[in-house]
């Protein structure tokens, strides 16, 4: 291990509350598709991530699992962040390439472990019922289906 490696491993890991303000922070002006604030569903899906008995790697994963695909946040950063290797590579996980196909981010999710437990966290309440009824008829027979197909993909039972 060089003299950079061992600083980089040395530094204090962030907390979950500084990971939390961070993801706040980054998200700050950003709101869903039904126009409520962003980070209510960060919130919500690291809530459901500590209700399915996820650790803190997975909580704090969940707080960033859509920064890197928002642009909120880098990927440079989140490779020099003070996060364990574990959280980045779920964060990764969970992050949608361009014009890939859901098989694709389905296979990367199940290959990675503690994934799994972030994204169905966050399709739980992705289709949310009372969270879909916001948005228009359209876009919540579109977002039900695609909620739908990946569950499927990643043999989650139906909510």
């Amino acid at each position: 291990m060089n003299e950079n490696e061992r600083r980089v491993t040395e530094r204090p890991l962030l907390t979950l509350t500084e990971v939390e303000a961070l993801a706040r922070n980054a998200h700050a002006a950003q709101t869903d598709k039904a126009g409520r604030p962003y980070t209510e569903h960060l919130l919500a899906v690291a809530d459901g991530v500590r209700a399915r008995g996820g650790d803190e790697e997975q909580i704090a994963a969940a707080w960033l699992h859509d920064s890197v695909e928002d642009d909120a946040l880098s990927e440079d950063w989140l490779r020099e962040a003070a996060l364990s290797r574990r959280t980045k590579d779920i964060v990764l996980a969970l992050t949608k390439r361009k014009d890939e196909p859901p098989e694709a981010y389905a296979d990367r999710i199940l290959a990675t472990p503690g994934a799994l437990l972030v994204k169905e966290s966050d399709l739980a309440h992705n289709a949310n019922p009372t969270r879909l009824a916001a948005l228009d008829e359209f876009t919540r027979a579109r977002l039900t289906q695609k909620y739908t197909k990946m569950r499927k993909l990643l043999g989650l039972p139906r909510p």
